[in-house]
């Protein structure tokens, strides 16, 4: 199509466009690697929340139910972030960053208070200081920008 002289081809694309916007892109894949390891072992806590209902009894029924139903939809969610990861949609950066910041305020208070669990703490805080790193790496931005 030829406009004021101007040729316009929008099936024109360059080898540097083609490395921007490719799904594969390492650290792209590094970073769904890291939220499907944390969506497997929120599968696992679900997993083992459902075993302590069926065999022990809670001091109270319904905040175990609702912990074990949260853990589930947490769980179901992280897991639909890794997925578009490796599809590179644009809205995981706001959902992956704002799932990190909540893993972060678990881990903190890991790290206090009376029954502080340090060992869980730095588990937590270390995949998500990882995961933050790796959604500001220009390379990760550029493959999950908008076209």
């Amino acid at each position: 199509m030829q406009i004021n002289g101007f040729v316009w081809d929008d099936t024109v694309s360059t080898a540097d466009d083609a490395k921007v916007n490719d799904p594969r892109n390492p650290l792209l894949v590094v970073l769904a690697v890291l939220l499907f390891a944390e969506c497997a072992l929120l599968v696992a806590a679900t997993v083992y929340l459902v075993v302590e209902l069926l065999i022990a009894t809670p001091a109270s029924l319904a905040s175990a139910l609702f912990l074990t139903v949260l853990t589930g939809i947490a769980a179901a969610w992280l897991g639909v972030i890794a997925v578009n990861t490796l599809r590179a949609s644009p809205w995981i950066r706001g959902a992956a960053i704002t799932w990190q910041v909540l893993q972060i305020a678990v881990a903190i208070g890991c790290f206090q208070g009376l029954f502080a669990q340090p060992a869980i703490g730095w588990a937590l805080l270390i995949p998500a200081l990882a995961v933050l790193v790796l959604v500001f790496t220009p390379s990760v931005v550029q493959a999950t920008k908008r076209s």
